[in-house]
């Protein structure tokens, strides 16, 4: 009898309930090893997306790696025995580091890992490696999010409250998200507000969330791609000048209020209309319609954040937020909607470059005394803070970078800003390691390549969009050859002769993550494996003793007088000069059948059969300018990349604006255009403007 394994969906951090039954034993073998059917679940309601529905197909695709590669004299990838790739891997890390230290070895994490195998990880590379050049792919995803509200509220949880308390908002300001291609179910907590007329989108696009606000469901408003900051400050000017705010919050809960009103007094509605494009009259409405109500939300997204004005983008929004009241007051709110799978748990354990455990501050000198004694060395053998993905991807042209790198869980020839660049940087490494169950674009580079567990053959935990930490759970067993990252990091820490314990039970590193995280931001000291396997809620913090925190910032602020730091923030000289004459901006985002670089997504047969190749959306106007129809050829360029696709023509579009998704490979991948400038507080780059000529493409 087939036993079913309820469990989450491997991609975005909506994190959906699913339930997995394996294959009869008298079914056809062509039929999948696992049937996916949606569970009931606060967030997901037992509603999939196409990529949640069709998930488990990947666990039989053909292009599996199924025993280690290792590339020989010839350059070719060739399958090695476990064993031997391990030794060779060793070795070749000891030779390095001896000739040109501890951070000549770099790692490079993702936020799709597990809280177990991200929390190993940053173990791994510190106690094991020894060295302090760690950072993942969550830089380019939350981290001006992140910064924004450590430095505001004292605590980044993406929502500080759990999705349901959505379902009764009368007005939702979502700005850069789109909701409905990149969580489908997400929109079944919207319900409430489109009735009420309430849904307020910014996208430079008609998106198909944007379209929710259509038959006086609710606004939506198209600023210039960019132009977020100043809308923001806009809105802001309204509200203090209409003294539209709480003034009792302001008050009791928050620091800087003045300031903010000084910097935001140039911003009046007019200038505001004439930089982002959007009426005076859409402004004012706005902004009242945000102060009016008690059921009210202000949600952003990665369409505001991927700039290199990222964090100060989100603190005004967050400002906007305070000023109204709104994060304190039962039944409204701010967030952010993190997008990887584990883009939350991925970030509190010991990826990011200045962190450890719990959301501590690497620089700390009792975060560093606990967790060293968690590990069982002396704080002073850990290393200090490293360097951010994009500097660390750089570092290797530098005469003191890196010189190996191992990747988990992430794929970034594809992902990475400026791709073109971070190949060529890549090539020059004198060592390359990929953990991946594909050969994906990065690992088909790799020197040296890992097979790993995919999501259904693994357990451990997520921690969700809501700060909910749930259970991964194992329903079929791997290939043969192949083996979790735990594994793997325990059998080289053992062959580097590294201090400390590596556990290969998730359990039982979940057990000592818990330990670690004790005491932090990010408290997880309440949980086990054994808690979480009847589906408790668990929003952390979560103390030991305590039974969660779902809504954080209800009882205050996190910083230790209790309370908020409105930020003033200003707009400063773009990196990018804005597009003039012929040139457009090119702007970047997700497709509801594909994640990510793709490298998974591609691989599904029925996702790629809807969408199989890169389109840019263009206005017909601006495509019939150029010679340009629907289906033809077009070439991208600018001074860090070509990229040739296909036109699918649009009037939800911009005339000033094109669309690229970013989940293709090759000349279709959109990064060889994005700049790898970087945000001054948080180090994300800029992902969603840069500016482009385009042409028809050379006929071959």
């Amino acid at each position: 009898m087939s036993v079913d394994t309820h469990t989450h969906c491997p991609y975005c951090a909506l994190q959906c309930a699913m339930t997995l039954t394996p294959r009869a034993l008298d079914a056809a073998i062509d039929e999948p090893s696992l049937t996916v059917t949606g569970r009931s679940f606060p967030t997901n309601r037992g509603g999939l997306c196409r990529k949640g529905w069709t998930s488990s197909t990947l666990l039989d695709s053909d292009d599996r790696i199924r025993t280690p590669l290792v590339r020989d004299a010839h350059g070719e990838l060739v399958p090695t025995e476990w064993s031997v790739a391990l030794d060779i891997l060793a070795r070749r890390i000891r030779a390095l580091q001896g000739q040109h230290g501890r951070d000549s070895v770099g790692v490079f994490g993702g936020g799709g890992l597990t809280n177990e195998k991200a929390y190993q990880l940053g173990k791994f590379a510190r106690i094991a490696l020894g060295t302090s050049r760690i950072d993942y792919n969550g830089r380019f995803c939350m981290s001006s999010a992140a910064a924004a509200a450590n430095r505001a509220f004292g605590i980044d949880r993406g929502l500080p409250f759990p999705l349901t308390d959505l379902d009764a908002a009368k007005t939702v300001l979502l700005l850069g998200s789109n909701v409905a291609e990149t969580m489908p179910p997400f929109l079944s907590h919207l319900a409430g507000v489109r009735e009420a007329g309430g849904l307020i989108v910014v996208d430079p696009r008609r998106s198909a969330t944007a379209r929710l606000t259509e038959e006086g469901q609710g606004t939506h408003l198209a600023p210039a791609p960019g132009s977020d900051l100043e809308l923001l400050l806009g809105l802001t000017h309204i509200v203090i000048v209409e003294r539209l705010y709480d003034a009792t919050a302001i008050e009791e809960h928050t620091l800087g209020f003045d300031d903010l009103r000084r910097s935001v007094a140039a911003w009046w509605p007019a200038r505001v209309q004439q930089v982002t494009g959007v009426p005076v009259a859409v402004l004012r409405d706005v902004a009242r319609r945000l102060s009016e109500g008690e059921e009210t939300f202000i949600l952003t997204g990665r369409g505001v954040e991927q700039h290199s004005n990222g964090t100060d983008t989100a603190t005004a929004a967050i400002n906007l937020a305070l000023i109204l009241g709104l994060p304190t007051r039962q039944g409204s709110g701010y967030g952010t909607l993190t997008g990887q799978g584990n883009g939350q748990g991925g970030r509190e354990h010991g990826q990011k470059c200045d962190q450890l455990p719990g959301y501590r501050k690497i620089t700390d000198p009792v975060a560093r005394a606990h967790v060293a004694a968690i590990w069982g060395v002396q704080a002073e053998d850990l290393p200090g803070p490293g360097l951010p993905a994009v500097q660390l991807l750089a570092s290797i042209d530098e005469p003191d970078g890196i010189r190996a790198l191992l990747v988990h869980g992430s794929n970034p020839v594809i992902s990475a800003p400026d791709a073109g660049a971070v190949r060529d940087r890549l090539a020059r490494l004198d060592l390359l390691v990929v953990c991946d169950f594909f050969l994906s674009e990065t690992a088909a580079m790799a020197d040296i390549v890992l097979p790993v567990t995919q999501w259904a053959e693994e357990e451990g935990t997520m921690t969700n969009l809501e700060g909910r930490v749930i259970r991964r759970r194992r329903a079929v067993d791997p290939p043969g050859g192949v083996r979790s990252e735990l594994w793997i990091f325990a059998e080289l820490a053992r062959r580097l002769d590294a201090p400390g314990r590596f556990d290969v039970d998730p359990a039982l590193v979940f057990d000592e993550l818990a330990r670690a995280s004790a005491g932090g931001v990010a408290d997880y000291s309440g949980l086990s494996h054994e808690l979480l396997d009847d589906d408790t809620e668990a929003y952390w913090p979560y103390p030991s003793g305590s039974e969660g925190t779902p809504r954080p910032l209800l009882g205050g602020y996190r910083h230790p007088d209790g309370r908020a730091r409105i930020v003033p923030v200003s707009v400063g000289v773009r990196l990018e000069s804005a597009a003039t004459g012929s040139e457009l901006t090119l702007i970047t985002g997700r497709l509801l059948e594909h994640y990510q670089s793709g490298a998974q997504t591609r691989r599904v047969p029925e996702l790629m059969a809807a969408r199989d190749a890169l389109e840019v959306t263009m206005h017909p106007s601006t495509a019939a300018d150029r010679g340009l129809g629907d289906g033809d050829r077009a070439t991208l360029e600018n001074s860090r990349g070509t990229v040739t696709a296909k036109v699918a023509t649009s009037v939800s579009i911009r005339p000033d604006t094109v669309f690229l998704p970013f989940h293709f490979a090759g000349a279709h991948s959109a990064n060889l255009l994005t700049s790898d400038a970087t945000d001054p507080v948080s180090a994300m780059p800029e992902f969603k403007t840069a500016i482009v000529q385009v042409r028809a493409a050379a006929v071959r």
